[in-house]
């Protein structure tokens, strides 16, 4: 096990964009607009969806969301993670 982590809060930043673009590009995949998707996910409004989707404003999506998300969208939780390289 490593003790010290090499994983920098502008890696950080990186991997939920990555996310968040992986998110809207299955989304938009799949036709469901933010609007759709917010409120299956529990939302009332889009703000949640479309600013993490963007990582703007320190917005990302966290596990649940994201586990919802893929339950809605019919695809897997690590369809979202594609992309992510750690070193």
């Amino acid at each position: 096990m490593k003790e010290n982590t090499s994983i920098t809060d502008e890696k950080v930043l990186q991997i939920y964009k990555i996310i968040g673009d992986n998110v809207k590009r299955i989304r938009k995949e799949k036709n469901v607009s933010q609007m759709q998707l917010a409120l299956a996910i529990g939302h009332k409004a889009v703000g949640t969806v479309s600013m993490a989707e963007l990582c703007i404003n320190n917005k990302h999506f966290n596990i649940e969301h994201l586990v919802k998300i893929a339950d809605v969208l019919e695809v897997e939780l690590a369809d979202f993670f594609h992309g992510i390289d750690l070193k």
